[in-house]
């Protein structure tokens, strides 16, 4: 028998072997979270994700530029979730694109600011100005709204396609008389004295509603352990920053390159958020009613469908 067990153990490893390597394992790349996020204040919570990661989790972030940027890498699989403006989200849906909202992520951060030379004080004194909106963002939904509850138009304005990030630049150098921004710009221009808020546009049925967390309805279907995963450290990231101001202000100074003055002035106009409850649902659905009205939209996307609560 002694002789005979050599033999049949090198039988046998090979296929033991075999076996032990056909075990599905998770492998180094599941083990990185992609999380994108705007270049705005109000979406800093990422950075704050690699604090609350499981033990061998490793979080990279994506920093995008465009809301419909941020939707598209998730719908792409480039990212796992993105935290963008909740526009973009209603764009894809309305479209027909497997997009779906499984938390919240902001509510606040928008600002109206005109130029300190122009005579703007009031929404009805953007008449005929040079007002840069940036397209298919929360803000270019706020300020329709507004300019109707004013009796204007966007064809009282005009409007300049600008992203967010040069808006300080172009009002300081003249290039536009007022803007519809994000933060940290406005922070920016009233830090620098270049700007004057002429409001916070939060008096729509929208309220404050800015920003969603998304991910694709093929990830919450096929991989919900995942998406659960990211919403947890999303939840335990923005409790931990709205409980800690000064961190906010430090992780914007060094991932957004802002002074400290201008990051200041932003904070109070941004509220971190994540839940999905019967407040945020009803202003999601007086923001998709807006979008329609205002044909930014060509049908009404079922909310139900696109928005999982689950997560929660």
């Amino acid at each position: 028998m002694l002789t005979r067990f050599p033999r049949f153990f090198g039988l046998v490893l090979p296929i033991f072997l075999a076996t032990i390597a056909s075990v599905p394992r998770a492998s180094a790349e599941d083990k990185v979270l992609k999380v994108g996020t705007l270049k705005l204040i109000h979406g800093i919570s990422a950075y704050f994700y690699e604090r609350f990661a499981p033990e061998g989790y490793k979080v990279e972030v994506y920093p995008f530029e465009s809301p419909t940027d941020g939707k598209n890498a998730v719908l792409t699989g480039t990212v796992d979730t993105c935290i963008h403006g909740i526009a973009a989200f209603l764009l894809g849906a309305a479209a027909g694109e497997p997009v779906a909202i499984v938390a919240n992520a902001n509510n606040g951060g928008m600002a109206v600011i005109a130029g300190v030379n122009t005579d703007i004080k009031t929404i009805k004194d953007l008449k005929g100005k040079r007002v840069a909106i940036w397209p298919g963002s929360t803000q270019e939904a706020v300020i329709l709204e507004r300019l109707r509850m004013e009796g204007m138009s966007i064809k009282d304005i005009q409007p300049i396609r600008l992203q967010f990030s040069d808006h300080p630049a172009a009002l300081a150098r003249g290039d536009i008389d007022a803007y519809v921004g994000a933060e940290p710009a406005p922070g920016i221009s009233l830090a620098n004295g270049t700007g004057r808020l002429v409001e916070y546009p939060y008096s729509t049925p929208i309220g404050s509603l800015n920003m969603i967390l998304s991910a694709s309805e093929k990830a919450v279907k096929e991989n919900p352990e995942r998406i659960k995963l990211i919403v947890d450290m999303h939840r335990r990231a923005i409790d931990y920053a709205m409980a800690n101001p000064a961190q906010i202000v430090e992780v914007a100074m060094a991932k957004l390159g802002q002074q400290k003055k201008s990051i200041e002035l932003a904070v109070p106009n941004v509220e971190l958020a994540w839940k999905l409850d019967d407040v945020f649902m009803q202003r999601a659905g007086a923001y998709t009613r807006l979008m329609f009205e205002n044909k930014q939209i060509r049908q009404m996307p079922d909310l139900s469908r696109h928005i999982t609560r689950q997560f929660m």
